[in-house]
């Protein structure tokens, strides 16, 4: 079984200060047990790397925007080329904002309780008036794939894909069901910042947040890594598939590296019109819960267009080792 290796890890430099060092490994990636698009479950093995203890908080993002001056996805109006027959009214700057819907709803319909926020974005979480003051230390969001690929260039460091983000998640325990074991809240103890109660409208706020809470929460992982499971969704580099391409290995550990989808795999079947690439997310967020979203665990997955930003999607990075020999 991989695990960290602090006593045989390169020397870091400061790139990787404060950033955990995985030797890499086998493991089992997927899950044959729940949502069609997590199957199959499969061995891959990955190379060394070293990974962000946290996701990237507000304060994070905040430096990087006061030192390149960047604007984010959310802070600019939609280009009307990129969405064919969008009316034009709803072409302005905003983000996806949860709101609970205060009625019951169906769960087959997420327009219920998402609402496309005029002036939502990293500054302002919930709209215009609000702002991230005492969110320093919570992860940034209202963050598009394009937004966190320009940090990533900043920091000198890159996305994992899939493969690296759960083999770090599930923290050294294989096929497990969570990345801590296999119950949801031992001993009635909240592992992780997700919903408690009947989700859209009931969170009987058991873990003390109805929404991001700060990182380092929770307890870290076997690899000493925080909040790989809840709070935000986590952006990887990886196209998205509705499921695993499962390619053979060279050894018994399976594929080396895998690297997801292809780019045409990726778009949206139900929108063929609109030719936005889907990236993978994972971890589940704080709005998972047990009767809806139950992708609170290592092998969930999601698809996140690229340029799509929300109140619960937040990232972390990754260097990897330079290759041996």
């Amino acid at each position: 079984m991989a695990h960290t290796a602090a006593n045989s890890a390169p020397q870091p430099q400061a790139l990787t200060d404060g950033m955990i060092y995985l030797e890499g490994g086998s493991f089992w990636m997927g899950s044959d047990d729940h949502y069609q698009e997590e199957k199959p479950a499969h061995k891959v093995k990955v190379d060394p790397f070293w990974i962000d203890p946290t996701p990237v908080t507000t304060r994070d993002f905040a430096a990087f925007v006061e030192a390149t001056g960047h604007v984010t996805t959310a802070e600019v109006a939609p280009d009307p080329a990129d969405y064919p027959g969008a009316l034009p009214e709803m072409l302005y700057a905003a983000s996806l904002v949860f709101q609970p819907p205060g009625r019951p709803v169906s769960l087959h319909d997420f327009s219920q309780w998402w609402d496309y926020r005029a002036d939502a974005n990293w500054r302002q979480p919930l709209g215009s008036g609000t702002s991230v003051e005492g969110l320093e230390d919570h992860p940034v969001t209202h963050v598009s794939f394009f937004d966190v690929q320009a940090y990533a260039e900043w920091a000198g460091k890159e996305l994992p894909t899939e493969a690296e983000w759960e083999f770090a998640a599930r923290g050294g325990l294989d096929r497990t069901e969570y990345a801590w074991g296999e119950e949801l809240m031992p001993g009635g103890k909240a592992m992780a910042n997700t919903w408690q109660g009947a989700f859209p409208n009931e969170n009987t706020l058991d873990d003390g947040f109805m929404r991001t809470s700060p990182v380092r929460n929770y307890d870290a992982n076997g690899y000493g890594i925080f909040d790989m499971i809840g709070n935000v969704w986590e952006w990887t580099g990886d196209y998205f598939a509705a499921g695993h391409s499962v390619t053979k290995g060279s050894s018994c550990c399976g594929p080396r590296n895998p690297r997801g989808a292809a780019l045409e795999e990726s778009y949206d079947p139900a929108m063929p019109e609109v030719r936005i690439a889907r990236r993978v997310l994972k971890g589940g967020s704080h709005l998972c819960a047990p009767n809806y979203c139950r992708r609170y665990r290592p092998a969930a997955r999601h698809a996140q267009p690229e340029d799509t930003s929300t109140s619960h999607v937040g990232f972390r990075l990754i260097v990897r080792a330079p290759a041996a020999g």
